[in-house]
């Protein structure tokens, strides 16, 4: 039964029991800011379980779209490790809302589950839990539905806390919630597979064995911010089964990855990589982050450092990097929406419609992490070959966040499969140390707090960098004063001034304030102005520091804004007005501003637009401004009555707040719009346009930055010397770097083949060396062995290489890492009847701390206590000897 299949038949049961079906919500929750994704099917009903909401039916049924990848629902680290963690998943569910409650939900249930007509699993293979208090339930389940009592678990508060359990389910820390009743499935009843694990309540229970498909939460209350439990207004059920454990169990498979809907993804990614499927764990994080990131971009959701977008990058860029593991070209992972599309589009078809776009946004940002992560690696790898213990340095993991824009699990994740640790207490105190450094950087914006009566500035900039003008007041510490002294902080007033206060995007003047030459100064004052605001209306502050002298409130001072400052400022500013108008020439006049900032380094310019914007669409852009700035068109403005200017043709800006009279800017026949901020006098004045990044920051906006000038030429130059130093480390010139660069990528993946036969060449060669230790005993060999700095996989090879070689035989290898015993244990296939591999790995375990089980002929286990290891080792053989 297919996973389409089986949707479809969920559905399908609920509407013959008089459910409305209810199609999906969108992942990102409408009005509900305490969750980042929607995470489970009753979301979209949250109000209807309060009692907010009313909705025309009291029974639904869904097949929601789930994202757990972010706050308290955080599944994304476990994601390719394990057979049924998911950044992305459907939840089947049904719910009432007042109507049916504990009766009618279990045996919903238990029919939909166990009856011929429907999934038809086998009764005796299932179990089922309820809350330690819920005797209701017990009930219903021993006496009407008649699951043995030894079938049913009461499980009480196992987590530290009231209403802390497996059993008593909330969607947060506010909000609905109430006992619940979970449905477990046996994979594993006769003990054939080795699958290791006990029934929910047991010690062994986050084993594989048992494995919950249904949870049947009773909604009976809210929990509000203090903890306090409130009865809703009327009692509800909410119940939920995972689509991909339930496929992956009807489909007979122990693993989520092996149902259909991931064989055809699993089998994309193998294609691409010219690998086996299921080679690797990488297959997996890849089909998986496909989902989440193809279904949040159709939602709206796009990749940015923040927020939503940001988590969607995490994922995005982690399953970017599996990639590169696997050897796989640039843009591999936006050619998997297709067949995403292929097996999933039938029930979404948003996925089908949305296609291209989702696409194009994989693909910038697949673009833009190429040179991060190649930057990012290189000081990762030289990091950890300095490494003389086995944790990375906090400074070294913030330096990769901070300059490389690496989140921090992404090192983590690298780190856990380099069997290495990441200082995170130090990682933290990097961060709290910037922190503190962008706290003391804008101690001085802090002018929302002053208390000022007097008359408002006069603003000069226009015409004027620099003007004597008055102190009208002063402050201190937020406080009004009379005068600063040398090396105090704090606000100055004036009566008129050539400083730009922020607005508009344009971030506020620099400067100074010094005694006018015809005063004869004052022993050296001068006050470093580091940043203009305004205090309110028209009333600018000029915040910084007096670096010398004595300054008093009616003092005489010379006022003077940092040209080289100002000037880069309006060459941004003036070219942020024609990157907008090329963008709507471009993508089209659904553009929008959406915020700006603007200051002496670069433009930043959000706008409205669903879709990356492409390399082409940028360069097109790039050269419509840069024809602007040539045609050396004259700058003016004028103030004109705002509904005349909005006649005229002039556009008004996001965000900015308009008077009767307003001032418009106009650029030739290029840009019309309302500014107050300061601008160039000719557009040729700006120098050179050029964009260096484009990006998503929210559901539906694109941010866009560009650099004019002498910043321009810099990235240039650097740009050139960039390439010119690649040239030279790959003994060839800037027209062959490319050709180069692929020579060396195809000589890295012949070594690598080449470094893989080697180790295969030294397993076999240790091998060899270890059967030298076989002893026999009673007509049976025994090789027993401590094999340190091999485990997983490479030990399980070993051990099968071994058997081969020792024909007939018992094994048992053992090694120690980081405080943890890896245990392995085979016997060959003649000798299964007189010896047990579980037997022996379970002996040996005992002594080390662990546990563990298998199959006859080979068995695992685990420990924590190393230092035993060589003592278990030596004691098998006393300990066969009395087996045989």
């Amino acid at each position: 039964m297919t996973s389409n299949e089986l949707r479809a038949k969920f559905l399908e049961f609920f509407r013959s029991k008089g459910h409305t079906i209810v199609p999906s919500s969108s992942l990102v929750p409408g009005n509900d800011p305490t969750l980042l994704f929607t995470n489970a099917g009753m979301v979209q009903f949250k109000d209807v379980f309060t009692g907010q909401d009313k909705r025309p039916y009291t029974r639904a049924a869904s097949s929601q779209k789930c994202v757990r990848a972010g706050g308290k629902h955080n599944d994304l680290e476990n994601v390719g490790y394990t057979a049924r963690h998911h950044t992305f998943f459907e939840m089947l569910g049904n719910f009432s809302f007042g109507d049916y409650f504990k009766q009618d939900a279990i045996a919903y249930a238990w029919e939909f589950i166990t009856s011929p007509a429907w999934l038809g699993i086998d009764r005796n293979r299932l179990l089922v839990t309820v809350y330690e208090s819920d005797d209701e339930a017990y009930a219903i389940w021993n006496q009407s539905v008649g699951v043995p009592a030894e079938r049913i678990v009461r499980i009480g508060d196992n987590k530290g806390a009231k209403y802390a359990s497996d059993n008593f389910w909330a969607m947060g820390d506010t909000g609905p919630c109430g006992p619940c009743t979970e449905i477990f499935y046996d994979h594993d009843p006769d003990g054939s597979k080795g699958i290791w694990g006990g029934p929910p309540g047991s010690p062994e229970e986050d084993g594989d064995r048992w494995i919950e498909i249904w949870n049947v939460v009773f909604m009976q209350f809210e929990r509000s911010a203090d903890g306090q439990l409130t009865p809703l207004p009327a009692p509800s059920v909410d119940t939920g089964m995972g689509l991909e454990r339930i496929s992956a169990l009807m489909q007979g498979y122990h693993d989520n990855y092996q149902t259909d809907t991931f064989r055809h993804l699993i089998g994309a990614v193998a294609r691409l990589a010219r690998q086996e499927p299921y080679a690797n764990a990488s297959q997996k994080v890849i089909a998986d982050h496909i989902r989440a990131t193809s279904f949040l971009i159709a939602d709206g959701v796009l990749p940015s450092n923040e927020g939503r977008g940001y988590v969607l990058r995490r994922i995005m860029r982690r399953a970017i990097r599996h990639g590169y593991k696997l050897g796989l070209a640039e843009g591999f992972f936006s050619q998997l929406v297709a067949p995403l599309a292929e097996v999933m589009g039938e029930a979404y078809p948003q996925l089908r419609a949305q296609q291209a776009q989702i696409e194009k946004t994989i693909r910038v940002e697949e673009d833009s992490f190429a040179v991060t992560l190649g930057n990012g690696m290189k000081l990762l790898d030289e990091a950890i070959a300095r490494l003389e213990g086995k944790t990375i340095p906090g400074a070294v993991v913030f330096k990769l966040y901070d300059t490389y824009g690496f989140p921090v699990d992404l090192t983590a994740d690298i780190a856990r499969e380099r069997e290495l640790a990441i200082d995170e207490a130090g990682y933290e105190r990097e961060m709290e140390a910037q922190r503190e450094r962008a706290r003391a950087a804008s101690s001085f914006k802090a002018s929302g707090t002053l208390a000022y009566e007097g008359a408002e500035t006069c603003f000069i900039g226009y015409d004027k960098l620099w003007d004597d003008v008055q102190v009208l007041a002063l402050y201190r510490d937020s406080q009004p004063v009379q005068s600063l002294n040398a090396g105090e902080a704090g606000v100055v007033v004036l009566d008129r001034t050539p400083f730009y206060a922020e607005s508009g995007g344009q971030v506020g003047d620099q400067g100074s304030l010094r005694p006018p030459p015809a005063c004869g100064g004052e022993n050296g004052l001068r006050f470093e102005v580091r940043d203009t605001q305004k205090i309110k209306g028209q009333v600018f502050g000029h915040h910084g520091v007096l670096s010398q002298g004595r300054l008093k409130v009616g003092d005489s001072v010379r006022a003077e804004v940092k040209a080289s400052v100002r000037r880069a400022s309006m060459r941004n500013h003036s070219a942020t007005h024609l990157l907008h108008r090329a963008l709507r020439e471009v993508l089209g006049t659904h553009v929008a501003q959406k915020g700006s900032l603007v200051d002496d380094q670069r433009t930043r310019f959000d706008f409205s637009h669903n879709a990356a914007v492409t390399a082409e669409q940028i360069i097109e852009i790039e050269d419509r401004v840069n024809r602007a700035i040539l045609a050396n068109v004259p700058v003016s403005a004028q103030l004109m009555k705002y509904d005349e200017a909005i006649a005229s043709g002039a556009m008004a800006l996001f965000g900015e707040k308009y008077g009767d009279e307003v001032r418009v800017l106009s650029m030739g026949e290029f840009s019309t719009e309302l500014c107050g901020g300061t601008h160039v006098t000719r557009t040729g004045d700006i120098g050179l346009f050029k964009i260096v990044s484009e990006g998503g920051v929210a559901a539906g906006i694109r941010r866009v930055e560009g650099i004019t000038g002498e910043n321009a030429l810099a990235y240039l130059r650097a740009t050139e010397n960039k390439l010119k130093s690649a040239a030279e480390l790959l003994r060839g010139n800037a027209d062959d770097v490319n050709a180069k660069i692929e020579q060396l990528l195809e000589r890295g993946k012949q070594l690598e083949k080449e470094v893989a036969a080697l180790k295969g060449k030294l397993a076999s060669s240790a091998g060899n060396d270890l059967l030298a230790q076989a002893r026999e005993i009673k007509g049976v060999k025994l090789l027993a062995a401590r094999v340190d700095g091999v485990d997983g996989n490479d030990l399980r090879t070993l051990m099968d290489q071994l058997k081969n070689k020792l024909g007939s035989g018992v094994l048992l290898l053992g090694s120690a890492k980081d405080g943890k015993v890896s245990l392995i244990a085979g016997v060959t296939n003649d000798l299964t009847a007189r010896l047990k591999a579980g037997d022996v790995v379970k002996f040996a375990a005992e002594q080390v701390g662990g546990k563990g089980g298998g199959r006859p002929d080979m068995a695992q286990a685990g420990g924590t206590q190393p230092e035993n290891l060589d003592t278990a080792i030596a004691s098998i053989a006393g300990w066969i000897e009395t087996k045989l």
